[in-house]
């Protein structure tokens, strides 16, 4: 009898689990300013940038690499959504050497109005980054208001990112 029961309970959990949406995992950031930061510019190292830089625009945050089969995937949604002109994407460049980023964008096109470096992976982990793709919505006042775990769709950018990104622009 409670072999039943805990099999019953395990497969409600399992069902549960198989609704949730991966990409829209809770953090504790979203509605929270986003972490400062100060790291050299892919293009030029000898440039620093920070999320001050971008206050008064709406903007994305996309965690990226060279070595990451899922930012190939979500990649041309990114080139896309640059050419619209709808919303700055800044590029946080994720434990990647210099070259093989740089190299990465110039076969891939560069969506990015500009990518920072983070090498050592530091600022990664104060925007509690456990993997990459992802992406996050950062509003006017510089706090975040989405963030996207996983290889954005074409859908998921219809349907979550520009509606929101609209909505925070008026």
């Amino acid at each position: 009898m409670w072999l039943l029961v805990g099999f019953v309970a395990l497969l409600s959990l399992l069902g549960v689990g198989l609704t949730l949406k991966p990409g829209e995992v809770p953090s504790p950031l979203i509605g929270k300013a986003a972490p400062a930061f100060s790291l050299p510019q892919l293009d030029y190292p000898d440039l620093t940038s920070s999320p001050e830089s971008m206050r008064g625009k709406v903007w994305l945050l996309n965690v990226w690499a060279s070595w990451c089969v899922a930012c190939l995937q979500e990649h041309p949604v990114f080139v896309d959504l640059a050419k619209s002109g709808l919303v700055p994407i800044v590029g946080l460049n994720y434990k990647d050497p210099r070259k093989d980023a740089l190299e990465w964008l110039r076969r891939h096109g560069n969506p990015y109005l500009l990518s920072v470096s983070d090498s050592q992976g530091r600022v990664g982990i104060d925007y509690g980054v456990y993997g990459v793709p992802e992406t996050f919505v950062i509003d006017k006042a510089g706090i975040i208001r989405f963030k996207y775990i996983g290889p954005i769709t074409p859908e998921a950018m219809r349907d979550k990112l520009i509606p929101l990104i609209r909505e925070l622009q008026k």
